[in-house]
């Protein structure tokens, strides 16, 4: 059956993707292998299985959900939408949201929001950001490997170094509808900026009329230790895009927007988009966010101090170590060794494991991150 799995992969699907390890079971933050070998999972599906794997009240949510009805289609009010909504302008602290399919999504979302509400149609981005891989995210990401390729994309976008508040302030103009943001750039390793950097964003953003975009697809539901990464600068920004921890592996995305900026009858819609289904299970997560999301903090400072010989830089659970060319080596042996953790950007070994982790197996997954790190 494994031949046969990874044949059928090789003939039939496109080879976008490298990967060795076929994972068929979880159950809170260990996964299995299909022959049979245990991990503890410091990946979390790329900090999407916020909650573990298979959190008994998210698969009751969706099996529940599931029997009364899978998918009506936004021509009607669908089950659960309206509720995540309030749950969602509740926790931002925004005014209301609109759903998506994933984080790219949502991105492009928030590009057509703030051209259509603001009539300029240029953005500003930062160097080593990432934003999504459809062609308007890919047009704010800044990865000349996975952009370029694809050029020339829209919208318009120009590139400043992350933390370079003047050259921000250069760039930024009257033709300038939005600033996109990671408040901690997680694909690039783990690269938190200086203190100050979101509040001078916010201030450009004010004076020139510009809309300040935060990206917390990787950053947002708890995984710094607070609901959101902004919430630890006390900006508020104008739209915050969300995904991957919002329904615990149940593919939904938001877009959330301050009073006044909204999507009007006709600008915007999906298909699939904040389905009952979906909604059911990102309900469910929040409800099990606020459980343990206290001790985000917590767990994130015993990785850290366990990992100080290393340089680790983190926040909550969303740590990144410096490694360089070995970190493809060190990833392996650590899988090797019964813990899965992630090659990001520029050699930078990435940690982002599901929020449930216990102590006990953070001291065991430092052990062996320790240990491969030498």
């Amino acid at each position: 059956m494994e031949q046969d799995s990874r044949e059928l992969d090789a003939r039939y699907y496109m080879p976008a993707f490298s990967r060795t390890i076929k994972i068929v079971r979880g159950e809170g933050s260990r996964v299995w292998d299909d022959r049979g070998r245990e991990y503890i999972d410091c990946v979390a599906g790329i900090a999407v299985c916020s909650t573990g794997h298979c959190h008994p009240k998210v698969v009751r949510a969706i099996c529940d959900q599931a029997r009364q009805l899978i998918h009506c289609s936004n021509l009607y009010y669908v089950p659960n939408q309206a509720e995540l909504a309030e749950r969602l302008v509740e926790i931002t602290g925004l005014a209301k949201a609109f759903f998506s399919n994933s984080g790219a999504e949502a991105n492009e979302g928030a590009i057509k929001l703030a051209r259509i509400r603001t009539g300029r149609n240029k953005f500003v981005a930062f160097t080593h950001g990432f934003h999504g891989r459809t062609c308007g995210s890919l047009a704010i990401t800044h990865k000349p490997a996975i952009r370029e390729p694809f050029e020339p994309l829209s919208p318009p976008c120009t590139f400043v170094d992350y933390g370079d508040l003047d050259a921000l302030a250069e760039a930024v103009d009257e033709d300038t509808a939005g600033v996109f943001v990671e408040p901690i750039q997680g694909e690039a390793g783990v690269l938190i900026p200086p203190d100050g950097f979101l509040q001078g964003i916010r201030e450009i953003c004010d004076d020139s009329g510009a809309l300040m975009i935060v990206d917390e697809v990787q950053t947002g539901m708890g995984r710094t230790g607070r609901w959101f990464a902004f919430q630890h600068t006390g900006v508020t920004p104008d739209i915050v895009t969300i995904a991957k921890g919002l329904a615990s592996g149940f593919p939904i995305g938001a877009l959330v927007a301050r009073e006044g900026l909204e999507f009007r009858k006709g600008e915007h819609g999906s298909t699939f988009a904040g389905g009952p289904v979906a909604c059911a299970a990102a309900l469910a997560t929040i409800g099990v966010i606020e459980g343990v999301l206290p001790e985000v903090p917590r767990k994130g400072e015993i990785f850290m101090k366990g990992l100080a010989a290393h340089n680790p830089r983190g926040r909550g659970l969303m740590i990144g170590i410096p490694v360089g060319d070995r970190c493809p080596e060190v990833q392996q042996t650590c899988a090797e060794n019964g813990v899965l953790v992630n090659c990001a950007a520029d050699g930078n070994l990435r940690l982002i494991p599901p929020l449930v982790i216990t102590d006990e197996e953070i001291e065991t997954a430092v052990g062996v991150i320790d240990a491969a790190l030498g």
